[in-house]
């Protein structure tokens, strides 16, 4: 990257304790603009907590985040909830309302947009409808627009998930765990679709994923982390068999 891109994150000297147990510690990591970046490591290395500073739900214990050029620890609640707008999260639990229709669950990603009256009268009389089926088009089912979201399966529930994200229009997505729950021919549809998408709009991609064999197929960059420690920190096809092996030694 050139000395002239700003890193849209950029963490400093990051620790993360949960009372006497450290997640992470001393995490130095920049992720670049269009970028995507794997992070994997065994459960409980510290990638969840990781995907969690970085769109802010979490604040370090120690060291400094930095979104978009901004240190989130200065920002006020309401700066900071502006900035996390840009940054859109897909999560392994999706965080979908069951038994509303598609296109409901697709503009939630307008709530901090929309004001309340706005967001109510669209549960009555679905507003953003054109948006709505583009987004769907782009994961690949707009016939599912109206449909109840619990007749849907697993791999389309995560599609109407990452259409939600990308109505948010993010600077960046963040993925925690997108493909743990699907089975692998859904995986790889949902991995296709995620690099797709970033390469097509030139958003950041940041996953976690247990299967390294998707972190070096479908990202530029894979971080691994041991521990709570960065482990390494390099291109795709510089990650060998040996260093997955020592990363994910018990």
């Amino acid at each position: 990257m050139s000395a002239q891109t700003e890193p849209i994150f950029h963490l400093k000297q990051v620790s993360q304790q949960f009372g006497q147990f450290t997640a992470l510690e001393d995490i130095n990591l920049q992720i670049y603009p269009g970028e995507k970046v794997a992070l994997v490591g065994a459960s409980g290395a510290g990638k969840s907590t990781l995907i969690s500073l970085l769109n802010g739900t979490l604040q370090p214990s120690q060291g400094q985040v930095r979104v978009l050029g901004r240190n989130l620890s200065d920002l006020s609640q309401k700066t900071r909830r502006q900035l996390r707008r840009q940054i859109g999260t897909i999560y392994q639990q999706f965080h979908l309302v069951d038994n509303l229709r598609v296109i409901h669950n697709v503009n939630a990603g307008y709530l901090g947009r929309w004001s309340f009256w706005q967001a109510a009268l669209s549960l009555v009389w679905p507003l953003e409808v054109e948006k709505a089926l583009l987004t769907l088009a782009q994961v690949g089912i707009p016939e599912k627009l109206y449909d109840r979201t619990d007749q849907l399966s697993g791999g389309q529930q995560q599609r109407v998930a990452i259409a939600r994200v990308l109505v948010q229009d993010p600077a960046a997505i963040l993925a925690d765990e997108p493909i743990s729950s699907l089975d692998p021919e859904r995986s790889r549809e949902v991995m296709d679709l995620l690099r797709d998408l970033s390469e097509q709009t030139g958003k950041t991609l940041v996953t976690s994923l247990h299967e390294i064999a998707f972190a070096r197929s479908h990202c530029d960059r894979i971080v691994g982390l041991r521990h709570g420690r960065l482990f390494f920190d390099l291109p795709a096809e510089d990650v060998t068999d040996e260093m997955v092996a020592e990363l994910y030694r018990i």
